[in-house]
């Protein structure tokens, strides 16, 4: 165990963690011996490991984005690599909503249920519903989404989980570190590449026990799932897993080898540390340092250019949510039998790419914004609760997605960049475990 990377510690500890949960709930069952094991051992073990990673998010943002922006060298640079990034951003979301919307039109899963099942199902609903939306905000749309990107006090917005407000902070520090030539503003630099040091080290430190908070994140799922409620929302699950499945393999590989100029085969061996991460940790802050690390070493992507697209892409290149948003909404208007008219499905389109930029990379954060979408377009609310069971695997997946698009985003950015030098980010070794 002690030579094995650290990413095939994570898939067995993934694999031991999944096996037992399953063991454990055919031969446990309901019993309070397991809802115990479940409360006071896993599901806390799991929550450790997550609460370090995000402690560590936001100084990673900051140094990592403002260096990002300090080392593109002048504004033109900037403006250059933003503008290739937003495009990419929404060409790619659009696409990704898109063949959501496209699946669930053809396959129609939410059509067929009895309205005994539907009772079931839906029993309860309302209250796991309203436990969801009243804990967290969706994101603004439009005008709104754009001013409030703009913080009037970024220590506020980062306390209040803002994160696009601390992002646009974080950038405006390195423009400001670009337009200013002096040796105080270099210090400043310096200083602010001894946080990035010391933030990575420490998180690679917590990377270390990944192998057991990844056992504990998937018992607590699998030992205390449902297997009859997945099997009713089967279809509904085929459904997100075909669409993610198509995007992650055919859109990304698409764009990686047309408009990035590297091989897709290449591309996906290079990158799998982060999709481990991310579909353990079903956050794409917490799978930052990881991607961060995969692409200045595995793929040899410059530095600043990867630092920029990565910690921007953590919350606005969110390609998995949006095309899960937007196939929930469908699927729970089928399930309510609500038709929507295309014009309708052209709102949910335009709110679904929206929210993929809005939408906090942290578990279950497209769920107020699934339930905001279904108020706007006429579908109970309360559907919300029907999807909460499977959510949390379904959110594994569309994270795994959101990270492979963020380095294949930057994979697509880099292509014409220039190198510039960078510091090397020191690496401390895993503790055996």
């Amino acid at each position: 165990m002690r030579r094995l990377p650290l990413h095939t510690k994570m898939l067995i500890g993934g694999l031991l963690g999944a096996g037992g949960g399953v063991l454990a709930y055919f031969l446990a069952g309901d019993s309070p011996q397991l809802a115990t094991f479940v409360k006071y051992v896993s599901q806390p073990l799991g929550q450790i490991f997550l609460r370090l990673l995000f402690m560590l998010v936001l100084p990673l943002i900051f140094s990592a984005l403002a260096l990002g922006v300090a080392g593109l060298g002048d504004v033109r640079s900037l403006g250059r690599v933003g503008a290739k990034t937003l495009a990419y951003t929404v060409v790619v979301s659009t696409i990704a909503v898109l063949l959501g919307l496209l699946l669930v039109n053809v396959f129609r899963p939410g059509e067929g249920m009895s309205d005994a099942m539907r009772a079931r199902l839906t029993e309860g609903a309302a209250e796991r519903a309203t436990a969801v939306t009243t804990s967290a905000s969706a994101p603004k749309t439009g005008l709104d989404l754009l001013i409030q990107i703009i913080p009037d006090n970024a220590f506020k917005a980062a306390a209040g989980g803002e994160m696009l407000a601390w992002m646009f902070f974080s950038l405006m520090v390195g423009l400001g570190l670009a337009l200013t030539p002096t040796a105080a503003a270099r210090r400043f630099q310096d200083a602010l590449e001894g946080l990035y040091d010391v933030t990575m080290t420490l998180i690679q430190l917590v990377i270390s026990f990944a192998p057991v908070g990844v056992a504990a994140l998937l018992f607590t799922l699998t030992a205390q799932l449902g297997w009859e409620v997945l099997f009713q929302l089967a279809r509904y699950v085929t459904v997100v897993l075909l669409a993610l499945a198509i995007h992650q393999f055919v859109v990304y590989s698409a764009a990686v080898k047309f408009l990035g100029g590297m091989s897709p085969r290449a591309f996906f061996r290079a990158v799998q540390p982060a999709m481990v991460t991310a579909f353990s940790t079903a956050s794409s802050n917490a799978t930052l340092p990881t991607a961060l690390d995969v692409a200045e070493k595995n793929l040899k992507l410059p530095p600043q250019i990867a630092r920029f697209v990565l910690t921007i892409g953590a919350t606005a290149n969110q390609n998995g949510t949006a095309l899960f948003e937007g196939v929930t909404v469908l699927f729970l208007a089928q399930f309510y039998g609500v038709h929507l008219a295309l014009s309708q499905q052209a709102l949910v389109l335009l709110i679904c790419v929206l929210g993929g930029i809005g939408t906090a990379g942290v578990p279950a954060g497209s769920i107020p914004v699934v339930a905001m979408i279904l108020g706007m377009v006429g579908v109970p609310v309360e559907g919300i609760g029907l999807i909460l069971g499977v959510d949390r695997f379904l959110d594994m997946c569309r994270t795994t997605l959101n990270v492979t698009g963020d380095l294949a985003a930057a994979v697509v950015v880099s292509r014409g960049e220039p190198r510039a030098p960078a510091e090397p980010v020191p690496v401390v070794e895993p503790v055996a475990g």
